[in-house]
C-alpha cells in the first residue's frame, strides 16, 4: 500500500499548518492519509460478487486458511498481504510481549479505559463512525468487554500466529472496520471534505498507540516499571498487529518514538471532543469502570461506589492531564493527588510480588486470572458473543 497523493487536509481538522511545519514529512503523510482507508479490506466488502467475498473471509476467520479454496480476486489480494510475513517480524518477541502484559492484566484493564479510550475520545471526528452505527456511548461495558475479548486472543502465546485465534480475531476487526465504512457511505451522512474518509489510516495507527504507549505510560502511574527490552517487545507486538489489521507501512509505528509522534499529531490536528465524547466519558466511567473497581473495595455499597467513581476520575485526570480532562468534562478533585501519592507503594508491592513468586509463576497466574475475569464480565453483562460481528443486526455482522 502507498499513501495517496497529497490534497488539502479535511477542513474540520485544526492546526494543519503546524502539523507540517513541526513534523515535516511525517506531518504531511499524516494529513494525506486522512483520505486513505484500507483498500484491500474495502475491496472485499465492496466486491461485485456481493456477499461471496465476505463469506470467503468469514471462512478464513472461522475455519482457517486450509478451508479457503479458489478465493475471489479481492480475497486473494487480502490473503497475500495477510500471510506474507514481514522481514522484520520476530515471533518470539510477540510471545514475550504477551507474557509481560498479562502479568499486569488488572492495571492494563484500568488504563485501557481510563486512559486509552478517553484519549481517543478527545477527537469527535474519530468517534463519528461509532456514533453513526449506534455504538458510541451505548453499552460501554459491552464495548469494553468486546475489546477485552479481542485482546485476550492477541495477547497469548502464539496468539498472532497465522490462523491462530488472535490473528483471526484481528482480521475480524479489520473486516468490521471495512463494513462500517461501507455502511456509513451507503446509509449515513458523511462529510468527507470536512472529515476525511471514515476510519482513516491515521486513526487506525492511533489505535495502536492507545494499546501501546498511552496505556504503558499510564501504567507507570500505577507503579508498573518495565525494562527497556520488555517495552521494545510490546511495541513489536503492536507493529505486527498493525500489519494484520491493515495499517499502511508508512504509518505503522515501529517503536515508542513513532507512537508518541502519532499521539501528538492526533491531538494537534483533532477538532477536540464534543458533547457525545463527554457523555461517553461519563458513561464509561460511571456505568462500567467505577462499578468494577467498587467490587474490589469494602464497606457499604454507596460508600464503595462513591470512592470508586472519585478514584476513576482521579486516575483519568492523572493519565490524561488536566487540559484534556477538562475538555472531556472529567470532574476534578483530590483523588488525582492520592493516585500520584500511592505510586511508590504500588511499585514496591509489584516488585515484592515478582521477587516472591517469580516472573514465570506470575505470568501463569495472569493468564488464568484473565480467563476467569473475562468469563465473569461476560456473564454479568449477559454477553454470549465475543465481537460485534457476532451480534445479529449489527454493522459487520455475518449472515
Amino acid at each position: 500500500m502507498t499513501l495517496p497523493t497529497a490534497r488539502p487536509a479535511p477542513t474540520a481538522l485544526r492546526r494543519v499548518d503546524r502539523a507540517v511545519s513541526e513534523y515535516g514529512d511525517a506531518g504531511s503523510a499524516w494529513l494525506a492519509a486522512m483520505w486513505q482507508a484500507d483498500p484491500l479490506a474495502d475491496a472485499v466488502v465492496n466486491d461485485p460478487t456481493g456477499r461471496g467475498a465476505a463469506r470467503t473471509v468469514r471462512t478464513l476467520m472461522t475455519e482457517g486458511l486450509a478451508a479457503v479454496t479458489d478465493p475471489e480476486p479481492s480475497v486473494g489480494a487480502l490473503l497475500e498481504q495477510l500471510t506474507e510475513e514481514p522481514a522484520w517480524l520476530d515471533r518470539d518477541r510477540l510471545d514475550r510481549a504477551s507474557d509481560v502484559l498479562v502479568r499486569y492484566s488488572a492495571q492494563w484493564g484500568l488504563v485501557l479505559g481510563a486512559a486509552s479510550l478517553l484519549a481517543g475520545a478527545d477527537n469527535w471526528i474519530a468517534a463519528k463512525p461509532l456514533l453513526l452505527t449506534g455504538r458510541y456511548g451505548q453499552q460501554p461495558a459491552v464495548r469494553s468487554i468486546e475489546v477485552g475479548s479481542w485482546l485476550s486472543q492477541v495477547v497469548a502465546p502464539g496468539g498472532m500466529a497465522i490462523d491462530a485465534p488472535g490473528f483471526q480475531h484481528t482480521v475480524r476487526v479489520r473486516m468490521i472496520h471495512a463494513h462500517v465504512r461501507k455502511h456509513i457511505r451507503t446509509h449515513a451522512e458523511w462529510d468527507e471534505e470536512a472529515w476525511g474518509v471514515p476510519i482513516p489510516q491515521p486513526y487506525m495507527a492511533f489505535t495502536l498507540a492507545e494499546f501501546g504507549h498511552i496505556s504503558l505510560a499510564a501504567m507507570v502511574s500505577l507503579g508498573v516499571r518495565l525494562r527497556d527490552d520488555e517495552l521494545a517487545d510490546i511495541y513489536h507486538l503492536w507493529r505486527y498487529v498493525g500489519h494484520v489489521i491493515g495499517v499502511d507501512p508508512a504509518l505503522n509505528p515501529v517503536d515508542e518514538a513513532d507512537q508518541v509522534r502519532i499521539e501528538e499529531l492526533y491531538h494537534l490536528t483533532s477538532p477536540g471532543p464534543d458533547q457525545y465524547s463527554q457523555e461517553f466519558c461519563r458513561a464509561l466511567t460511571e456505568d462500567y469502570l467505577a462499578p468494577q473497581l467498587a467490587t474490589m473495595l469494602r464497606g457499604p455499597a454507596r460508600f464503595r461506589e462513591d470512592v470508586a467513581r472519585r478514584a476513576m476520575y482521579g486516575m483519568s485526570r492523572v493519565f490524561l492531564g488536566d487540559e484534556a480532562a477538562d475538555a472531556l468534562g472529567v470532574p476534578d478533585g483530590a483523588a488525582k493527588h492520592v493516585v500520584r501519592a500511592v505510586r511508590p507503594v504500588l511499585f514496591g508491592l509489584d516488585q515484592a510480588r515478582l521477587r516472591v513468586l517469580g516472573r514465570d509463576r506470575v505470568t501463569a497466574r495472569g493468564y488464568a486470572a484473565r480467563d476467569v475475569e473475562m468469563a465473569r464480565l461476560k456473564a454479568e453483562n449477559g454477553m454470549t458473543h465475543d465481537l460485534v460481528d457476532a451480534v445479529p443486526g449489527a454493522v459487520g455482522a455475518s449472515g
